[in-house]
């Protein structure tokens, strides 16, 4: 099992530091987070810092969202990912499940926050694609592993309810390889272990982070049991990559470097432990 670093983790700060608090750490690989800066989207200067912190990156997120200079919609940013994962010999693209609602980001009191907004749907055609057989046609022209992930709760009115397609343990097995996100079930009042155990030879990629409320939190920080849960992909030989995947304030985002990268590389030595590599 290797560790890899989500570069969305900091998506506040710019690409190289992500890579230096990486290696600094000592994280097996990166995972890209496509976004709106062209240094998460230019393969060559992926490369260089590839190169020069000795870190591959083994698998790139498809963006949120339509991104500058690439086309717009679910299904041609992914077949834009796909195409960038290849350049770098990353393994792995990791995409979202269809919403079933509009949804809008808005920032309040300092936090951005995603809300359903209502009119049409625009992830209507990507559902369609999924559903038939445009999905599976590309993962046949690619040696890259599409892998579609398990999306949190909303929270409305003191509710959770369901803002995806295929949302839940269940539906999710009818797609052959899943990314699995500890903190996303979490929200559902799931525990990772319990749920792996539902769809073992399905997963081919981890999104590790904790919940305490707020999602993505440290390893270290919350009340899933992320222990039991690495214990249970390592008693497997689970071989696939495990990202610690974090929202910026809870890395320490703003705080000094030295005490960022003193949280990243306890939690990860935590985690390896937990995984038998200690």
């Amino acid at each position: 099992m290797k560790f890899l670093f989500s570069s969305g983790s900091l998506y506040t700060y710019g690409i190289e530091r992500c890579f230096g608090f990486a290696a600094g750490a000592g994280f097996d690989g990166i995972e890209l987070m496509v976004d709106e800066r062209w240094d998460t989207r230019q393969p060559a200067y992926l490369q260089q810092l590839c190169d020069r912190y000795h870190l591959p990156i083994h698998a790139v997120h498809s963006p949120f969202r339509t991104v500058p200079g690439w086309e717009s919609g679910d299904v041609a940013a992914i077949k834009q990912t796909v195409a960038l994962a290849e350049s770098l010999d990353a393994g792995t693209v990791v995409h979202h499940l269809p919403r079933r609602v509009g949804l809008i980001f808005v920032t309040m009191q300092g936090r951005r926050h995603i809300v359903p907004s209502p009119g049409r749907n625009p992830s209507r055609a990507y559902h369609d694609w999924l559903a038939g057989g445009g999905y599976q046609n590309l993962q046949k022209t690619t040696d890259v592993t599409l892998c579609i992930e398990n999306m949190p709760a909303w929270r409305a009115l003191g509710r959770r309810w369901n803002g995806f397609h295929w949302n839940s343990p269940e539906a999710l097995t009818r797609f052959p390889s899943l990314t699995l996100d500890t903190t996303h079930l979490g929200t559902w009042g799931l525990e990772p272990a319990d749920v792996y155990a539902r769809w073992r030879q399905r997963v081919r990629h981890v999104h590790l982070s904790n919940f305490d409320g707020q999602q993505h939190c440290l390893p270290l920080d919350g009340h899933l049991d992320l222990g039991r849960f690495l214990g249970a992909l390592a008693a497997d030989g689970y071989a696939g990559n495990t990202t610690m995947e974090l929202r910026p304030p809870a890395v320490g985002a703003g705080s000094s470097d030295s005490q960022i990268e003193q949280a990243l590389t306890a939690n990860l030595r935590q985690c390896r432990a937990w995984a038998g590599q200690a």
